[in-house]
């Protein structure tokens, strides 16, 4: 690997470890960066646990003029602002954990041999990985392979601080699970995600958001916005995302919305990152990204939902220049009962000949909503503005890293996708650096035989992409609510992230087997990837997911739920005619698909179903069909499958270090370039953002 090795010294680190706010001193932190040739270009850092930390590439960067390398830098910056409110948000205690174990890494002196010593490397490790002591997935609470004494003896001897509630919850039973969507429990109580105040019930949250009435705002006009919108949304309930971004507590046995915003909750943080919003703007592409970029920061500095629907209008409509975004408080898989948005930042970069080739599928939108299985009624009439490009992310934060989506699609309002469109984006350059990571020993391991193998190798790469590309632009954006339906989150409760998700991936599945593709010229034989894409979804959905349990899990992430589901579903509605085959062969289990025409009819006939359940609000039918196929797993299977998988080394989670964007100036101080570095090791990149980007109290 060609390499030059760069040595960044900041001033020396200032962490408060207690609860009283002591400040200890630590040596001067160095954040060590490297130059990595694209020619020779090590995507894979390390391994441990579950996981392995990965590299990715920022293509096309040298071909941005200054100005526009100015504004990915100011966005990037603005993104790691906040960076600790995920933490905060993801368990009330994670910030002190942190800065305690993060104190005790860096100046223990004792024996680093010991086996307890990699036990708590490992600990701090998946901590970093998950932003908190819950497992990114799972949202199982990670369990120490080290002793309560071990670290009270670092504790000690490094004259750190962590008080007894935060100390005692890393080995306790207590909020063991992050996000508990289970059946018959009450979701927000026993969550332990720090969205609600401690004695908050499903039904304060409920009642408390039923008093509020939806509001019917106008449309702000703004350049480059779709002026026609306003005719098109006459008749549309434009309800304001409620809870999005706030806390909600019990104050005096009253609830009450703490608003995250400048001078509220998390204003700290919220303050860099309008700092930096703020230099953005001035080096914004055109009038519309810049109006879109003061929307933003009007929404952090005010906390006005009615701003923040504004902003999301305009952003969706700026659809020109090379530079795009996402920034804020945005999806609401986290919450057990679906209103409050994680922090999350993606900072993009168009990848010209890859949108070029996807924008078909956008330019087309019309065509799979009119051909799609759906009911007539539920079917949109226009389908508005789907835009999609494939891009290259030059920075994430938040909910999105270190684990990171490979495609998204917002904004999330239904009426704003209604009027407005929405837009789709397939992180072109995360994808390739997954396929540059791993061995294809696992895939060999678990298809049914050498056809499913071949036809994987042949097509499986691509297939992926236009699932994710069809996912994001035709799935998300199809369907629509019967009129006077509430949204989903009101309606489908805990249910409705794995209702949507599950319903975007079964309009993808849908139209993989599909000759349109073909017809497209997305395609060079739409009936072979269209094998090769069930053949995918199947095996992983009641197999190879289950690779990232623990033996005795239930499946309880939306994403791998729904997979399972719609998986298990098509599998049971098959079985009379033998549509998929469950083989036992020298005790291995494997799934071979003998009708995929019969397949796709059953995928058609399940998202006719879930887009019903989603149109008329019908909450029994998608309790009957998550419970039923989505959460239980078959224990034997599992430990089967975890005991053929234990010969691979390749992680079954991957995560990504960011590359970090180095100015060079003048001086006047004025940026003259901006480099692109790549962090030496993982724990160098956590160390660095917690001693830059550290904003936050330990409390909030």
């Amino acid at each position: 690997m060609n390499f030059k090795v760069i040595i960044a010294t900041f001033l020396t680190m200032i962490m408060m470890w207690s609860c009283k706010k002591e400040a200890v001193e630590i040596e001067a932190f160095k954040e060590e960066l490297v130059e990595i040739s694209n020619d020779d270009f090590e995507y894979l850092i390390e391994q441990f646990a579950d996981l392995k930390i990965l590299r990715y590439q920022i293509p096309g960067w040298e071909n941005l003029s200054l100005k526009e390398q100015k504004l990915v830098y100011y966005l990037t910056q603005a993104g790691l602002s906040g960076r600790d409110i995920m933490w905060n948000m993801n368990y009330r205690h994670n910030l002190k954990i942190r800065n305690a174990l993060e104190n005790v890494y860096v100046n223990y002196e004792g024996d680093k041999g010991s086996n307890d010593w990699k036990a708590f490397e490992l600990y701090l490790k998946r901590v970093w990985f998950s932003n908190g002591i819950h497992h990114h997935y799972s949202n199982s609470k990670l369990v120490p392979e080290f002793s309560s004494d071990y670290l009270t003896s670092l504790l000690t001897e490094t004259d750190t601080r962590l008080e007894s509630e935060a100390f005692d919850v890393i080995f306790n039973d207590e909020d063991a699970k992050k996000v508990n969507k289970s059946k018959g429990v009450d979701n927000v109580l026993e969550s332990a995600v720090n969205f609600y105040g401690p004695d908050v019930t499903t039904a304060d949250v409920e009642a408390f958001y039923l008093k509020l009435k939806p509001s019917d705002p106008d449309i702000p006009v703004a350049e480059g916005n779709v002026v026609e919108a306003e005719e098109k949304v006459k008749d549309l309930n434009r309800p304001l995302s409620y809870g999005l971004n706030s806390m909600l507590v019990k104050e005096n046995g009253v609830l009450k919305e703490r608003v995250y915003k400048s001078g509220g909750l998390y204003g700290e943080a919220i303050d860099e990152i309008i700092k930096w919003l703020k230099l953005a703007e001035g080096v914004a592409e055109n009038k519309a990204q810049g109006d879109a970029l003061g929307l933003l920061i009007k929404y952090y500095q005010t906390g006005d939902l009615q701003t923040w629907d504004d902003y999301n209008v305009v952003w969706t409509a700026a659809t020109e220049g090379n530079i795009d975004y996402i920034n804020s408080f945005i999806e609401v898989y986290n919450d057990p009962v679906g209103y409050r948005g994680s922090y999350e930042t993606i900072v993009q970069i168009k990848d010209f000949d890859m949108s070029a080739k996807m924008a078909v599928l956008s330019e087309n939108a019309q065509w799979f909503e009119d051909n799609s299985p759906l009911m007539d009624e539920h079917k949109k009439k226009n389908v508005v503005g789907v835009s999609y490009k494939t891009v290259n992310v030059a920075g994430e934060a938040g909910d999105a890293s270190p684990s990171t989506p490979i495609g998204v699609n917002l904004p999330n309002a239904s009426w704003i996708r209604a009027a407005v469109g929405s837009k789709s984006v397939s992180l072109g350059n995360i994808i390739n650096a997954y396929n540059n990571s791993g061995s294809s020993g696992r895939l060999q391991e678990f298809v049914h035989d050498e056809e499913e193998h071949e036809l994987e190798k042949k097509y499986g790469q691509l297939g992926d992409k236009l699932h994710t590309a069809l996912h994001e632009v035709v799935g998300h954006a199809s369907g629509q609510l019967n009129p006077g339906v509430g949204e989903t989150k009101e309606t489908l409760k805990q249910y409705a992230s794995t209702l949507e998700e599950g319903r975007a991936d079964l309009v993808g599945l849908y139209y993989l087997y599909n000759p349109k593709l073909q017809e497209l010229g997305l395609v060079e034989d739409w009936k072979a990837l269209g094998k090769a894409a069930f053949d995918g979804y199947i095996r992983n959905g009641l197999i190879t997911q289950l690779i990232r349990l623990e033996l005795g899990d239930d499946v309880e992430e939306s994403h791998m739920v729904n997979r399972q589901w719609v998986s298990a579903w098509a599998f049971e509605k098959g079985k009379k005619d033998n549509v998929i085959e469950k083989v036992t062969r020298d005790g291995k289990t494997y799934y071979n698909i003998n009708d995929y025409e019969k397949l796709h009819a059953l995928f058609g006939q399940l998202l006719r179903e879930t887009q019903r359940i989603k149109s008329e609000g019908d909450f029994e039918a998608v309790e009957a069909l998550v419970e039923n196929y989505g959460v239980k797993v078959n224990q034997e299977l599992h430990a089967e499958v975890l005991e053929r998988n234990k010969k691979f080394k390749s992680a079954p989670y991957g995560g990504f270090v960011n590359p970090v964007l180095v100015p060079e100036t003048d001086e006047n101080g004025e940026i003259t370039n901006i480099k692109v570095m790549h962090a030496v090791s993982f724990e160098n990149q956590m160390l660095s953002y917690s001693n830059k980007y550290g904003f936050l109290p330990e409390e909030n």
